[in-house]
C-alpha cells in the first residue's frame, strides 16, 4: 500500500437508556440488568494519530473536569486492543467533549467504542464483531452497546444486545445539574430501594409502533430513586419537565441527566433555553433509528 493514514476523526455517540430495570446483584458485584437503550445524535469526536517515535500513548480532552485522562476509558482501550492484537504503535488521542460527564448518557464507553473502531481502520486489524464485543466487555458493560449504536433491547451486565424496531425519530432534550453521579454510588444506595414496575415489552411495543401513550406509561428506571437520594435536583428535573407538558420524561441511565422526547422541536427548544437560564447543563439532540 503507497499510501496508509496516520490519522482518523470519528463520531463517538451518546445513548438514553428509555427504561433500565435493576434484576439481580451477582457474584463479581456486576448487576442482572434490563435496558432498552437509544442512540443520540449528540457525540463527541475523538482524534486519533499515529505517533512513530513516541514512548507513550497521550490523551487529551477539552473539558476540564476529565484532567485524569491517563487513567480513563480510551486509555483502557489502547491497552485492551494492544493486549489482543500485539501492536506496537502509539498514539496521540484527542477528545473534544459534547457529552456531559457523569451525566448517564455513556461518554466514556462511547469513547472506548470509538478508539477501538479506530485502531481496527488505521492498523487495518483483522477482527469481526464478536471479537470485538468481548474487548469492549473487558473496558465497560457499556461498550458492546456503542460498537454496535443501533436501538437495542440490552441484558446481562449490558453484553447481550437485540436490536429493536423504533418507528420514529424523537427530538430529545437533555438536562443535566452541574453535579454528576458516580455509577457505583448510585448502584449501592439502589440495594435500599424497591424496584418500579416498568413493563419492558410495553416499551419496545410503543417504539415500534411510535406509540407515545404507551410509551409513557411504559418506561421508567429502576436507579431514579436512589439516584435521586443522593442528588435531589434530579428528581425536581424530572417533576420540572413534566410541568412543562412532557409525557416521555425520565433519567438515562445512573443520571443525573434527565431527558424528555417530544415529536414537537419548538417546545422542547423554548424549554432548552428555560433549563440553561436555570443554570443547568442543556443539550438539543435527536435520537437515532
Amino acid at each position: 500500500m503507497l499510501f496508509q493514514k496516520s490519522s482518523l476523526s470519528v463520531k463517538s455517540y451518546a445513548k438514553i437508556n428509555v427504561s433500565l430495570r435493576v434484576l439481580s446483584k451477582r457474584a463479581d458485584s456486576y448487576h442482572e440488568l434490563e435496558m432498552v437503550n437509544l442512540p443520540l445524535e449528540l457525540h463527541d469526536v475523538i482524534e486519533l494519530e499515529k505517533m512513530p517515535n513516541a514512548a507513550d500513548t497521550f490523551i487529551t480532552c477539552d473539558d476540564v473536569g476529565l484532567s485524569n485522562t491517563r487513567h480513563n476509558l480510551c486509555a483502557k482501550a489502547v491497552e485492551a486492543m494492544r493486549n489482543e492484537f500485539g501492536f506496537k504503535e502509539n498514539f496521540n488521542i484527542t477528545i473534544h467533549k459534547e457529552i456531559p460527564f457523569a451525566a448517564g448518557l455513556g461518554g466514556g464507553s462511547s469513547n472506548a467504542a470509538a478508539v477501538m473502531v479506530s485502531l481496527v481502520n488505521l492498523l487495518h486489524l483483522k477482527t469481526n464483531a464478536e471479537q470485538l464485543n468481548r474487548i469492549g466487555l473487558s473496558i465497560g458493560a457499556d461498550v458492546p452497546f456503542f460498537l454496535a449504536n443501533k436501538p437495542a433491547l440490552v441484558t446481562g451486565i449490558g453484553e447481550k444486545l437485540q436490536n429493536v424496531p423504533v418507528k420514529k425519530q424523537y427530538n430529545c432534550l437533555i438536562v443535566k445539574p452541574v453535579k454528576g453521579l458516580s455509577t457505583t454510588d448510585v448502584f449501592a444506595a439502589a440495594e435500599g430501594f424497591e424496584r418500579t414496575p416498568i413493563e419492558t415489552q410495553d416499551v419496545l411495543k410503543a417504539l415500534a409502533n411510535g406509540d407515545n401513550a404507551l410509551l409513557a406509561k411504559s418506561i421508567g428506571n429502576d436507579l431514579f430513586l436512589p439516584a435521586n437520594s443522593l442528588l435531589p435536583e434530579v428528581g425536581k428535573i424530572v417533576a420540572s419537565l413534566k410541568a412543562d407538558g412532557f409525557m416521555l420524561v425520565s433519567m438515562s441511565g445512573s443520571g443525573s441527566s434527565v431527558f424528555a422526547l417530544s415529536d414537537d422541536a419548538k417546545s422542547l427548544a423554548k424549554a432548552a433555553r428555560k433549563y440553561l437560564g436555570l443554570g443547568y447543563i442543556v443539550r438539543l439532540t435527536r435520537t437515532m433509528i
